[in-house]
């Protein structure tokens, strides 16, 4: 078993300076912890990988498959693998944990 807490997940997180930072990863998934500052550009492109996304905070539009909806903490976003999304309007930072099936690159090439 591995286990993580949140808030270890967070500093881990923020001491890369990255907006992304995998956790977990082996060849069936792969989970991570996305955060976004209010303001933030959503850069990430299209996954080769089903994606998804666990709000744990924060406040945002998501836009994926041609649907726009706001999102906000408790909400689940599911993304088929290539299909074009992104948050945007990120009102307050957002928190989210990332999901990948299988594994996040394990299907690119």
């Amino acid at each position: 078993m591995q286990a993580i807490t949140i808030a270890d997940a967070l500093r881990r997180q923020q001491a890369t300076g990255d907006p992304w930072h995998e956790l977990l990863s082996v060849p069936d998934l792969s989970a991570g912890i996305y955060v976004l500052a209010a303001g933030a550009v959503d850069r990430q492109q299209p996954h080769t990988e089903d994606e998804v996304y666990v709000v744990l905070a924060g406040r945002a539009r998501f836009t994926s498959g041609g649907e726009t909806r706001d999102v906000r903490p408790g909400d689940t976003l599911f993304v088929p693998a290539r299909e074009p999304h992104r948050f945007h309007d990120i009102a307050e930072e957002l928190r989210l944990v990332v999901v990948f099936g299988p594994a996040e690159g394990s299907r690119a090439g």
